[in-house]
């Protein structure tokens, strides 16, 4: 027999390790925030009225800190696309915000005694917006792919598989599901998950198809119908045999599916990178002119310095780099929290152009909660019919169960026990009162 494929499962010490990878990004995004926020407040206090500046030496340790350790990442990351031979966005950013940085370090020491314009907080607050802008991106792909994990757990541990021996008779045995293989016939009790995509070969039962369909209440099902990995058995006993499991099953492609989507760039951070291959080299070139002119005509090479930065620390691209991961995590992660994967970031951006959305079923639509409407006894005594039909329910986890339980609570009708309950899937339930 072939082997199957590898589950589409993430081991737990790759979740941890990835946690713990998203926890210190936080934390490198916080320190960031908390250096650079002294070096903004004087911007802020002067509508007040205020006037604060804090010397050169304090401004230069509390951005020093962020050029070099939490910026580190931008010269990286531009250093390899220098030596590709394109420009990105992190080079930009490598090259505005030292540009900004070495400014300042050079008018503060041109003149230590007085208080000169640094410009350290331009360089900071640059680097920690887009590094928020970042960790802002790699949270909206956790919170979806924390939805696909919980849709990964979905699938029980342990599975019943049922097999012939020589004499004829069947024997029941207890395997983990990896060993599960296509053509097993394993044994699905109710109330428990059905463990792979299959057949149902014996039996008949109600299954709860939410986690892929939406749909909100059971559907039936009996010998010869399809069954998904997955889903919750009812109150019937059934034997299917597995046509697809591992990562081969629905859920197993549908979580693959989405976890390759959240490796594409949205078209705008597409269209970004494409820009950046030429707008780096147009800003680098124009800040060089810059420089030349205001130096050649005035003489005055600070000022052409200060003016060329300033062509530099515009350019960066701060607006894209934060706007545009805030925006996909804003999206994507109120979605994943509603129960809603989206495909890709192109799909959700496609998501404006949207004037009408058609449902393929009206279950999908409701709350899932049935309740009971209304009632019509023969002999004209509601309360009667509803004590008994409570009764009939008073042992079933069926969501039609619980609403007629609701009812019989709500008007205080406590319900005599019934003997002999029988389900009966795709009809009903029958018993003795």
């Amino acid at each position: 027999r072939l082997p199957e494929p590898a589950d589409a499962a993430v081991p737990a010490d790759a979740d941890a390790a990835a946690e713990a990878r998203h926890r210190a990004e936080a934390r490198r995004v916080g320190i960031a925030a908390l250096l650079a926020a002294p070096l903004v407040l004087p911007m802020l206090l002067m509508p007040l009225g205020i006037e604060w500046m804090p010397p050169g030496w304090l401004q230069w340790l509390l951005a020093t800190p962020v050029q070099f350790w939490l910026g580190a990442r931008f010269y990286r990351a531009g250093w390899h696309a220098l030596r590709a031979g394109s420009g990105n966005m992190d080079l930009l950013v490598a090259l505005g915000t030292s540009a900004a940085y070495g400014l300042s370090l050079y008018t503060w020491w041109s003149d230590p005694q007085g208080m000169p314009h640094l410009y350290f907080e331009s360089a900071a607050v640059v680097i920690a917006l887009v590094r928020l802008g970042k960790w802002l991106e790699s949270r909206a792909k956790r919170q979806t792919l924390a939805a696909l994990d919980s849709l990964r757990r979905l699938r029980p541990e342990r599975v019943r598989v049922r097999i012939a021996q020589p004499d004829g008779t069947l024997h029941e045995v207890d395997r983990a599901l990896a060993e599960l293989r296509a053509g097993d016939e394993a044994v699905v009790r109710p109330g428990e998950r059905i463990p792979a995509d299959g057949v149902v070969v014996e039996g008949r039962t109600h299954v709860d198809e939410s986690l892929l369909t939406g749909e909100s209440l059971p559907v039936a099902r009996e010998i010869g119908q399809p069954v998904t990995g997955g889903a919750l058995n009812g109150e019937g006993l059934i034997v299917l045999r597995a046509t697809a499991v591992g990562a081969e099953s629905q859920l197993a492609r549908i979580v693959r599916l989405v976890e390759s989507a959240q490796a594409k760039k949205a078209p705008l951070q597409k269209l970004v990178d494409r820009i950046s291959a030429v707008f780096v080299p147009a800003v680098v070139a124009v800040a060089l002119l810059t420089w030349l002119a205001w130096g050649l005509a005035g003489g005055d090479w600070q000022a052409a310095t200060l003016n060329a930065v300033a062509v530099l620390v515009i350019a960066c691209p701060c607006a894209l780099g934060l706007a545009t991961p805030a925006a996909l995590m804003v999206g994507t992660g109120l979605a994943a929290r509603r129960g809603v994967l989206v495909r890709d970031p192109e799909a959700l951006e496609h998501l404006r152009k949207l004037a009408v959305v058609a449902f393929d079923k009206t279950g999908t639509l409701t709350e899932g909660r049935p309740r009971l409407a209304s009632r019509h006894a023969g002999d004209g005594d509601d309360a009667a019919l509803l004590a008994d039909a409570a009764a009939l329910q008073s042992g079933s986890e069926h969501p039609l169960a619980r609403a007629v339980l609701a009812a019989a609570g709500a008007r205080g009708i406590s319900p005599a026990p019934a003997a002999d309950i029988r389900a009966e899937p795709g009809r009903g339930i029958e018993g003795r009162v």
